[in-house]
């Protein structure tokens, strides 16, 4: 019984060993076969650069379409265009150095500003205007705030007085593109311009731009634009000059008001509404 017994285990242990020694024999030649078979197609697609092309394009349409698709939102994918803003990175050294400044100083992102900055440039080359005094104007009159309005009805960056020079804004598609930042300062640089070449000076064109070519006082405008501008022009040179000015140098926000109330007889005349009669005659 137990020599019966030994056999039996005899056998199955030759069984084992001979189904083993198959199957890793079997495994040898299969993982040989695949060796080959990449040999062979790495081959192919070298030889044949028009099947390694289709391959790819095989491949990377199986991956897009396994790819989830977008989480739902209510953005659009168009909206960089109406995006104002820039890379500073992208800009000439000297005018990322005067955004970067303007950015500090007034506290607005460096990436909007660029845009503006850029513009003032190109402005200035077709001018024949100094871009830095175009953006030392912004910065007095708006303090870089497009959506900016004063009480007698001057608007957006340049707060350009928008019923006075309604026409200015016809070809770009009418007034209310004076909140459209590079819009309002085309035109701003436009009555710039005319207020310039009426009092054939730069200070007295910035006096005609503030209104007060016809009074005694302009209340320090042009002063502080020239400043504003003097600084600029250091940052645009390499220097760095201090972003910070005492409290009463500081540029004030421009409230957002609707158009203030005719006065009435009993009330003094203030200096804005000279303004509109000032530049009513140059639009």
């Amino acid at each position: 019984m137990s020599k019966a017994f030994d056999a039996t285990a005899r056998g199955l242990r030759t069984f084992a060993s001979d189904v083993a020694d198959g199957f890793f024999e079997i495994t040898h030649n299969g993982f040989a076969l695949v060796g080959l078979a990449m040999v062979f197609a790495v081959l192919a697609l070298v030889a044949r650069p028009d099947l390694r092309q289709t391959g790819e394009e095989q491949l990377m349409g199986w991956l897009q379409s396994r790819k989830p698709a977008p989480e739902a939102t209510d953005l659009e994918p168009t909206a960089i265009v109406r995006t104002t803003a820039a890379s500073p990175g992208d800009l000439p050294k000297q005018q990322a150095a005067v955004a970067y400044w303007l950015s500090k100083k007034y506290r607005v992102a460096a990436e909007p500003l660029s845009v503006l900055v850029a513009e003032a440039y190109h402005l200035g080359k077709r001018t024949k205007l100094d871009p830095t005094l175009i953006l030392a104007i912004m910065a007095v009159e708006s303090s870089f705030n497009p959506f900016a309005q004063s009480h007698v009805g001057a608007q957006g960056l340049m707060q350009v007085m928008t019923r006075v020079h309604g026409d200015k804004y016809e070809s770009a598609g009418g007034t209310l593109t004076a909140f459209d930042p590079v819009t309002n300062m085309r035109v701003g640089v436009k009555v710039l311009q005319e207020c310039i070449a009426r009092a054939g000076s730069l200070e007295g064109g910035l006096r005609y731009y503030v209104g007060a070519a016809n009074l005694d006082d302009d209340g320090g405008y042009a002063g502080k634009v020239l400043a504003e501008h003097e600084r600029l022009l250091q940052v645009a040179n390499g220097r760095n000059p201090p972003t910070t000015t005492s409290p009463a140098a500081r540029p004030q926000p421009i409230p957002v008001t609707t158009p203030s109330k005719p006065q009435q007889a009993s009330e003094p005349a203030a200096a804005d509404p000279q303004k509109v009669a000032l530049l009513s005659g140059v639009s």
